[in-house]
């Protein structure tokens, strides 16, 4: 097609000039002049269609000349204001479509392919194979809804369509309006200046498009001065409308309102006039319907957005190939990066070493088997920010099925905050408990020391006398000097571990020999390499987590042997024990109780991690690793880009792999580092 885009440059122009190119349109291009419509600013005439980007009054009197000039020219106006008013001028126009500002490049181009239709129709189809003038109108109406024309212009394209094919001189359509009980003109032609966009009439049964809006059925009048059913309205007989017909244009869950074609003559109608009226109303309810859809999931795709885009938590989209979808603005806070930079990428971007390298199996392990291991349970795991640091963070993971999509939405929140107050309260705790440790020591167990020299002394000087309180005297000697021991044991378990770097090798023998002593089972300890902490806070939270182990093994697991191993190296710290217990099953392992959760957080206050395997009957094995050339204890959770957590976040499997998960239910020998789905 030989086309004319007329208009002043502009961004709207520009996406017209592609579209149309894009379709294999000839192009001309002209700016507007004053004095000459746009086919002769352009130099010559033989177009198939000029495409007007500028709805100002003197551009469109000069499109409206070319429509007078060449009567086979298709004219569409681009970028008109949605008012009705300015929707009818552009018509007035002659122009053949009209095309409202918004646009958007795809609906753009399935507009213009209704006018090459057009003009290919014209040119090859042959007279008699055209339909009745009718059909051809309802058929125009429905292709012009189908390629997406909004409603208020296909109204106007109706109305004219419909005026001409019944040779009428007035058509409408009116928009009820329950609250104002009335119908609003929201498309027409043949009425005076302004009506179209603010006219009314009743919707009671005074008025004919209220009769026939309350009746539900066409009301043919053929003579208004005759009519008995209804009072005629203003609108009509200022108009001189003599006769005319309408009709109810239905929608759910009320009538959207009346479509009337109405003569200043008296004329008659008959059952296919009336049949035609109807079936472009048709057009026009699924055309209302379709609006009111698309209306509804804008809102809706709104509400969700502004919901996503103002929410704390970082929210991401991933495709079943792990390939960022979406990412909001909290996720862009939360990561360093743009939407832009990781859009498209897959999402093992945001995880450090080694899962980024791992995601993608278990994704495939995913598809193939359909076992969750964090999606619907949410867990704990660690991100990796732009900058390359880490941070620990809750995810939640939801799989979303709808049609045709199959995605997965990861709920990510930073905890750092969060661990550092853990490290806070767990801090004061220690240090509460060694206080009262170092006044026991210091205080009581001082004064009951001196209290048993006393009572040796005096015990030694009744023995002298050969008193009869020899033996009572005695007895309170050693009865104090067991109250000293006792203590001095409490002092101990209060503070475990000597500040030097072997003192957590001693704290394990201390506790070992403890749990012979106190519970009457077998415990040992097996040391491998040095067995030196530098980091004395590092060292107790490893000793507490020792100890809760040791005591969940013999009250809850009745074991009979425990044994503890105490390995360090260049490379890694790691401290595991294992009992002969009763075990328990996968289910009950996150339980209410809270010695699992703190041996957690302890695990991962110190920059570590914790594993916990056990089956019925198959006893326990509690496992806590330290990054040898981490720094433990660092107060706030988080590896910097080059210290990055060498194994599987808190809460995985035992390490042959085999175990259940302990918190959270993370895959098999790590692996929980996927910020949005495993």
């Amino acid at each position: 097609m030989d086309t004319l885009v007329y208009g002043p440059a502009s961004q709207n122009r520009t996406v017209v000039e592609r579209v149309l190119r894009e379709r294999g349109h000839a192009l001309d291009l002209a700016a507007p002049s004053h004095d000459a419509p746009p086919t002769e600013d352009a130099g010559r005439f033989a177009y198939d269609a000029c495409v007007v980007v500028d709805s100002e009054p003197p551009v469109l009197r000069r499109a409206e000349e070319c429509t007078q000039r060449y009567d086979d020219l298709q004219l569409v106006l681009i970028g008109v204001e949605r008012d009705p008013e300015s929707i009818h001028r552009a018509f007035e126009t002659g122009a053949s479509d009209v095309i409202l500002d918004g646009f958007d490049a795809d609906r753009l181009s399935t507009r213009l392919g209704l006018v090459e239709q057009y003009v290919e129709s014209n040119i090859h189809r042959p007279p008699e194979a055209s339909p009745s003038r009718h059909q051809a109108v309802v058929a125009e109406i429905g292709r012009r809804a189908l390629a997406g024309t909004e409603l208020e212009v296909l109204m106007a394209q109706a109305v004219r369509a419909v005026s001409k094919a019944l040779d009428l001189s007035m058509c409408k359509v009116l928009e009820h309006d329950p609250a104002q009980q009335c119908l609003r003109m929201k498309a027409g032609i043949g009425w005076a200046a302004g009506a179209v966009g603010s006219a009314t009439v009743t919707d009671g049964v005074e008025s004919q498009a209220g009769y026939t809006l309350q009746s539900d059925a066409p009301v043919v009048v053929n003579d208004i001065n005759e009519e008995r059913r209804f009072t005629p309205p203003e609108l009509l007989t200022a108009h001189g409308a003599t006769s005319g017909v309408s009709v109810v244009i239905a929608s759910s869950p009320s009538p959207y309102g009346i479509l009337g074609a109405h003569s200043t003559d008296r004329r008659g109608f008959d059952e296919e006039d009336v049949y035609f009226l109807q079936s472009v109303s048709n057009v026009l309810a699924g055309a209302v319907e379709r609006a009111r859809t698309e209306r509804a999931l804008r809102e809706s795709e709104a509400r969700a957005t502004s919901i996503i885009e103002t929410t704390v938590d970082g929210i991401i989209t991933i495709d079943t190939g792990g390939i960022i979808q979406s990412f909001n603005a909290a996720a862009e806070r939360i990561f360093g990066y743009t939407d832009e930079e990781v859009m498209g990428k897959n999402v093992k971007v945001l995880m450090p070493q080694p899962y980024r390298e791992e995601h993608d199996g278990y994704m495939r392990s995913y598809h193939d088997t359909g076992r969750r291991r964090i999606i619907g349970i949410g867990r704990e795991v660690t991100g990796r920010r732009k900058d390359g640091s880490t941070f620990p963070m809750d995810l939640a993971v939801s799989e979303v099925h709808t049609g045709s999509v199959h995605a997965f939405t990861g709920i990510v929140r930073d905890i750092s905050e969060r661990r550092r107050l853990e490290k806070e309260i767990l801090d004061i705790s220690e240090q509460e408990r060694r206080r009262i440790g170092q006044d026991l020591h210091d205080g009581l167990g001082q004064m009951l020391t001196g209290i048993g020299l006393l009572s040796q002394n005096l015990s030694r000087q009744l023995g002298n006398e050969d008193s009869e309180l020899v033996d009572e005297a005695k007895e309170i000697t050693d009865l104090i000097k067991e109250a000293d021991q006792y203590a001095r044991d409490l002092a101990r378990g209060l503070t475990p571990v000597d500040l030097e770097a072997n003192g957590l090798s001693k704290a394990l023998q201390r506790l070992s020999d403890n749990a012979e002593r106190l519970f009457g089972v077998e415990c040992t300890l097996d040391e491998a390499g040095t067995g030196l902490v530098h980091n004395a806070t590092a060292a107790t939270h490893m000793y507490r987590i020792a100890q809760e182990a040791v005591s969940n093994a013999v009250r809850h697991g009745s074991a009979e042997r425990i044994k503890i191993a105490f390995a360090s190296g260049a490379e890694q710290i790691r401290l595991r024990i294992q009992d002969d217990g009763v075990g328990f099953s996968p289910e009950n392992i996150d339980g209410p109780g809270m010695g699992v959760h703190i041996m957690n957080y302890r695990a991962r206050i110190i920059g570590g991690t914790l594993e916990i395997s056990s089956m019925p009957a198959g006893g326990t094995t509690v496992t806590c690793t330290l990054p040898g050339g981490a720094s433990p204890g660092g107060g706030d959770g988080e590896s910097s880009a080059q210290e990055e957590p060498p194994g599987p976040p808190v809460g995985t499997t035992g390490g042959d792999g085999t175990g259940p998960s302990n918190i959270g239910g993370g895959p098999p020998s790590g692996g929980g580092g996927c910020p949005v789905a495993h």
